[in-house]
């Protein structure tokens, strides 16, 4: 059965933004397998802390990626 684990840095989605993420992949997922298999899909968020998360070798921020998020 399906186990989605979508990995963000802690600090960067609020606890509603997560909720909605869950939701939406949860929902992504059953599109494609079925509505049969809904009791048997997970999805969760687990959080890195802060500078815990290096992309191409840099470490990234919460506030890093917040300013990301603002100029996008």
């Amino acid at each position: 059965m399906p186990f989605v684990d979508i990995k963000v840095i802690a600090g960067v989605f609020t606890a509603e933004e997560q909720r909605r993420l869950v939701e939406s992949v949860s929902e992504a997922v059953i599109a494609v397998e079925g509505e049969a298999l809904r009791p048997f899909t997970h999805v969760v968020i687990t959080e890195t802390p802060s500078g815990s998360w290096a992309i191409g070798g840099e470490a990234m921020t919460t506030e890093q990626v917040q300013a990301k998020r603002a100029a996008g």
